[in-house]
């Protein structure tokens, strides 16, 4: 029996070796990239397509196309798609992304020639049943109405509109109208010109041998090739950032997001800004969840962090307190944000951010799906795996003074706007 009183020792992470990642482009000219690992007989299989919101000719098309692509073919029902899934144990999804059109499929890879073909099927011939859609509209302006009851959402909806504008496709927001107004032929429309070879990519993860290999290859071929579809021009509306406060009577609790746009990961300052708001809000240990929740006692949860789409970006902070809270609350973000841009950061509260970070990193490329997914991640946002090195390198060596002048730049007050919703 091992009787050792002392833990083992803690070392740094200091370097992240990326897992391998293949990449082919299929006669149609569908670029695949593989990651072909893992322990287990499980792939997975996603069709990533520029078909999101910046892609659309009508408002929800591009999320409504992607919904409804697994409820039936022009041959084969729902209801028979899914049972065919269930029989084999396989799954199917359509995780929406702002930018993307996304349809995921994962099986046993001794169950890839039974499962991809009813795969191929929904993505080369959706029916977009009229009978489908309007129970599609009858359920969201359903889950609309419930939502619109909720501070954070109400809160969500508007900054979004703030930082890009009522028309902007990262900044338009839903409503029980523009949900009744889709029509099915905007669907195949949407369809036809987005969902095909020359549109996207597809990321093949799981341990696959070489005839399954093949034979996925094989099928993937028979996508139609289209013309690509151009990038598009996206006119953002300028206005002066400033606080909204929106009554909600009888709200048990507060909704604050602040924050701004920013810019894509292509900026130079991006990795920068991803490091500052880990620190200010990004973890467990942040700033804003020592001050607010752990200290003060306003709230369970409170984060900060910087999104990037393929086009652009935002900083924001998000919390829900109880109204009574919400003026402190203010007060401790804006004090916290005038910190980082008035004292430089001690070397091991940097020092824990790094290891932190890291650890992170560590997550994101652990196993075929993570990796897959990170991967994934890198190329809608127009990056490559060397990107993830560049961040890498930038959590090691980015300096207190390097973050302060971040700070400085991209936190002042009049750049930011506040949404407070049921105070």
């Amino acid at each position: 029996m091992i009787n050792n009183p002392l833990p083992p020792p803690i070392h740094p992470i200091r370097a992240i070796d990326l897992p391998p990642l293949e990449h082919t482009r299929l006669s149609n000219g569908l670029p695949c990239y593989q990651v072909n690992m893992g322990t287990q007989d499980l792939v997975r299989i996603e069709a990533v397509f520029w078909a999101g919101r910046p892609y659309e000719r009508e408002k929800l098309v591009a999320r409504t196309t992607t919904s409804l692509i697994k409820e039936g073919t022009l041959r084969t029902t729902g209801a028979a798609i899914a049972e065919h899934f269930d029989y084999y144990g396989a799954g199917l999804s359509t995780p929406f992304q702002l930018d993307t059109g996304n349809v995921a499929m994962y099986c046993l890879s001794k169950h890839v020639p039974e499962i991809l073909p009813l795969f191929m099927e929904l993505l080369t011939e959706p029916a977009f049943a009229p009978g489908d859609l309007q129970a599609y509209i009858k359920r969201k302006q359903s889950s609309l109405k419930e939502d619109l009851s909720k501070p954070e959402v109400l809160a969500y909806r508007q900054i979004t509109e703030c930082f890009f504008g009522a028309e902007h496709p990262y900044g338009y927001n839903s409503n029980a109208d523009t949900y009744a107004a889709l029509q099915a032929e905007w669907l195949h429309e949407h369809h036809r010109r987005c969902f095909h070879a020359n549109n996207g990519f597809v990321l093949i993860s799981g341990r696959v041998d070489q005839a399954t290999e093949a034979y996925i290859y094989q099928q993937l071929a028979q996508l139609p090739a289209r013309a690509e579809v151009p990038a598009p021009r996206l006119l953002l509306t300028a206005a002066t950032p400033a606080e909204l406060r929106i009554a909600q009577p009888g709200a048990v609790q507060a909704a604050i997001r602040m924050g701004r746009r920013l810019f894509s990961r292509n900026h130079p300052d991006a990795n920068g800004m991803y490091v500052l708001a880990t620190l200010l809000g990004g973890y467990f240990g942040s700033r804003l969840m020592e001050n607010i929740r752990e200290d003060k006692g306003y709230t369970y949860n409170i984060s900060a962090s910087y999104d990037s789409m393929r086009f652009d970006g935002a900083f924001h902070i998000e919390t829900e307190v109880s109204p009574d809270f919400l003026e402190p609350t203010l007060r401790e973000i804006r004090l916290e944000m005038a910190r980082l841009q008035n004292e430089p950061i001690p070397a091991d509260e940097l020092e824990m951010v790094r290891n932190y970070l890291m650890g992170s990193f560590l997550t994101m490329i652990d196993g075929p799906f993570n990796w897959a997914e990170t991967v994934r991640t890198l190329l809608v946002e127009q990056l490559d795996t060397t990107a993830l090195q560049r961040l890498v390198e930038t959590v090691q060596t980015i300096t207190a003074e390097q973050l302060q002048d971040l700070a400085q730049r991209y936190f002042n007050p009049q750049d930011n706007w506040t949404v407070l919703v049921g105070h």
